[in-house]
Formats: structure tokens, C-alpha cells, sequence
């Protein structure tokens, strides 16, 4: 009999965005398929100029389990995520994975976080936690995504070590209950607030350490941009969070 799912928790759709990837993609997607050959892949690309989506369009040529969303120009983290979430509840998918293309996630550490979404509804790869770890980056970037990993804790009162982490399995039934239509945040403040909105809806969040490791091949997306909408947005839940009277059910998270 052939697997059509992954033992215990269904069909899994692996989502992985890409900008500017080429270099990296191919080596990723190989590197899953042999870790977790009963999951299938979807390459979410934003009309990378350097040829990512024909390559992605070979590769699912070649691969049957390897599937390509052609989105129209560069949009963002969050909005590459939410096109790909919409298109695994579509074509009937149990569960979602986030993963990013460059190898800073390792898919070989994937069945653990399958595991673990057997009796979760959100998984997250963390490397805050206990166990987890990450490999070649300098003592700044560490000091910026523990810092702004303990502020996000402490404002939001959320019991998430590493709610930035973008290595993640989320059960499809529960995105239903966090209002995925009214998400506007992209980068880091877009895996925040699938975290708090998780979090306040009361799904079960657990978390698995990973080793992260940073990427070999290609420039980062990572700029100070990001890391500034991600800690405004934060200080704006946080104060609207503390301000009920003037916000009521989805609307408390429904901003411009």
C-alpha cells in the first residue's frame, strides 16, 4: 500500500517562499524529499529575477510531490505564507509547514516537529529553547532575536521562547480560527502574530529545539526594516491588548 500521509497526522504540504533563491533551492527540496519522502512541497516564489520559479517548474516536472505557486512580484514573508496556507486548505492538506529556503532549517529535524503536531495544533522549531541552539551567527544577531524574543514574551504574556522562529507545522483546521483575512504583518511580526493569535484562540502551541544555522549561499532578507515593524507591532498589541474598552473581538487586531 502506498503512504499518501504522514503516520499519525495526515497529508503534509511543506511551504517554502523564495526570492532570489536559486542557488539554494534545489539542494533544500532534495535534502527533504529524502528526510520526509511522504511530504509534498510547495514552492511559493515572488518572480524572482534570478530564475527561481523555472527552476521550480523543472524540479515539479521532475518531482510529482514538488508543486509551484507563481505569485506576481515580491510581497512579503507573511503574504507568500498566507497564499500558501490558502492553497494547502484547497487541495486538502491535514498540516502546513514553514520552512525557509536558504538551509538555515534543517528537514532532517522535520519528524521531530511532525511528531509533536500529533497533539498540537501549532509546532514551532525553536532555538530558545532548552536543547536548541544556533550555528555561525555573530553575538549581535543573537542578542537581537533573544532580546526582541524576551520583549515579545513579556509584552504580550505569551509562554513562546522563540516566536519568531520560522521553522513551524500548524494543523489546517486551526488556521481557521485565527482570522488568517485580517493578518497584515510580514518577516518577524508575521510569525509573531500567527503566535499570539494562536495563543489568545487558545491552540495548543508547543515547542521542539532545532539547531539553526545560518545560510551559505545568497544574501539574507533580514534588514532593519523588519526587525522595526516587528517591534512596533509588537508595543501596538501590547498596548491594545491593555486597552479592551476600546477594542472588541477581531478588531483589537485589524490595523492599516
Amino acid at each position: 500500500m502506498v503512504q499518501t500521509g504522514y503516520p499519525g497526522l495526515g497529508r503534509v504540504l511543506v511551504v517554502i517562499p523564495t526570492y532570489n533563491e536559486a542557488d539554494n533551492l534545489r539542494p533544500i527540496v532534495e535534502r527533504l524529499r529524502r528526510a520526509v519522502p511522504v511530504v509534498e512541497v510547495l514552492v511559493a516564489d515572488d518572480n524572482s529575477p534570478d530564475g527561481t520559479g523555472a527552476l521550480a517548474d523543472l524540479m515539479a516536472a521532475e518531482d510529482g510531490q514538488v508543486h509551484v505557486l507563481h505569485r506576481p512580484g515580491k510581497q512579503g514573508l507573511g503574504a507568500a505564507y498566507l497564499a500558501g496556507f490558502g492553497w494547502a486548505r484547497e487541495h486538502g492538506y491535514a498540516a502546513v509547514v514553514e520552512m525557509d529556503a536558504d538551509g538555515s532549517h534543517a528537514p532532517e529535524e522535520l519528524p521531530r516537529l511532525l511528531d509533536a503536531a500529533r497533539d498540537a495544533d501549532v509546532v514551532i522549531g525553536s532555538r530558545w529553547t532548552a536543547g536548541g541552539q544556533v550555528v555561525n551567527w555573530p553575538w549581535h544577531r543573537q542578542l537581537l532575536s533573544r532580546g526582541g524574543n524576551l520583549y515579545t514574551r513579556l509584552a504580550l504574556g505569551m509562554p513562546v521562547s522563540d516566536a519568531t522562529g520560522g521553522f513551524r507545522v500548524l494543523r489546517v483546521d486551526a488556521l481557521d480560527r485565527l482570522d488568517l483575512g485580517s493578518v497584515r504583518s510580514q518577516g518577524y511580526s508575521f510569525q509573531v502574530e500567527l503566535c499570539w493569535r494562536a495563543h489568545r484562540a487558545g491552540l495548543r502551541t508547543a515547542e521542539v529545539p532545532i539547531t539553526f544555522a545560518e545560510r551559505e549561499r545568497g544574501a539574507s532578507k533580514m534588514s532593519p526594516v523588519i526587525v522595526g515593524e516587528a517591534l512596533w507591532r509588537v508595543t501596538r498589541w501590547c498596548v491594545q491588548d491593555r486597552r479592551p474598552s476600546a477594542w472588541s473581538g477581531d478588531d483589537r487586531m485589524r490595523w492599516p
